[in-house]
């Protein structure tokens, strides 16, 4: 039997880069990066994707700069708000599965539990308005639409807050980080692990005892399990550079506040932690603690740097 072709959109980010990878090994992969497809030219998408024969698409591209959107709202509405309808357009004709990366940012933060695909969606900036607007769009044009929703995602591929964090308790002996705002750190090797259960394939085991669930649409949280505030997710990242043995200057990571990052144009939900209940009654799998997915990370990929 052929193998099944997997396009991903948005393969040079952190996310598609990994997911590209991961996959290679089931999947044809044709990966597609910002100079490759352009998702403000929606007939350029048409052109090329339309002459590509594929069995399913995962858009991980975004304008992912959340006050920039706030300056550049127009780009933020065409690249998150109408593209991934246009993707779910070329997809449904294709009758091929579509897969669309979004955010926690689309809730408010009032809540202080986690929020579930039920939640009412509540945006409280540009970019997070815009990422709903993707939401709606992709489900109303594909009904084998999925929307999955992450947060805190970090990764090899391209750096992310923890990187941030890290390359400043080694050069500085005082670091800081938000204290006030909770989520949930999210790692791109297992986001690809669970992702791979909603992928078409044949119906064995995607992962032990999670099976297939190819047919699912509509809405789905996938994170690491657990929470924190940015300040405890950097002061962790820190403790497991010190078991592995990685010099660092600080040892411990100060708070700051959310009222204090004067540079932030937009706002920012507290609150944001995703519930993985329906991922969890849907495979019988439980994503790993965010703890174990952050200790991974450091040995097998900062260590070694």
């Amino acid at each position: 039997m052929p193998m099944k072709r997997l396009v991903v959109v948005g393969a040079g980010g952190r996310l598609g880069a990994a997911l590209a990878r991961e996959y290679a090994g089931e999947f044809e992969v044709v990966g597609f990066n910002r100079a490759q497809l352009d998702l403000g030219a929606p007939e350029q998408m048409r052109a090329k994707l339309g002459a590509l024969e594929f069995d399913a698409l995962i858009n991980t591209a975004a304008q992912t700069n959340v006050d920039r959107c706030e300056t550049h709202q127009e780009e933020a509405f065409a690249l998150n708000g109408a593209a991934p309808g246009i993707l779910a357009e070329i997809c449904a004709r294709k009758k091929a599965r579509f897969i669309h990366l979004s955010t926690d940012y689309v809730f408010d933060g009032e809540k202080r539990e986690p929020y579930t695909e039920e939640d009412e969606a509540r945006p409280i900036s540009v970019y997070a308005e815009s990422k709903r607007e993707g939401e709606r769009r992709a489900l109303e044009a594909n009904e084998r639409t999925l929307v999955v929703r992450v947060s805190w995602v970090f990764g090899p591929d391209r750096p992310s807050f923890i990187d941030w964090a890290l390359d400043q308790a080694r050069e500085r002996e005082e670091v800081k980080a938000i204290a006030d705002k909770w989520a949930t750190p999210t790692y791109t090797l297992d986001l690809a692990q669970m992702l791979r259960a909603f992928l078409p394939g044949d119906d064995g085991p995607a992962i032990a005892g999670a099976g297939r669930h190819h047919d699912v649409s509509g809405i789905l949280h996938l994170a690491n399990s657990g929470e924190c505030s940015w300040q405890e997710y950097a002061q962790w990242a820190l403790d497991c550079c010190r078991a592995e043995g990685v010099p660092m200057k600080a040892r411990k990571v100060g708070a700051s506040s959310l009222a204090e990052m004067k540079s932030f144009i937009a706002k920012r939900p507290v609150y944001s932690v995703l519930s993985s209940a329906k991922y969890q009654a849907l495979t019988g799998q439980a994503p790993r603690p965010w703890q174990e997915a952050v200790a991974a990370f450091v040995r097998d990929f900062v260590a070694k740097r």
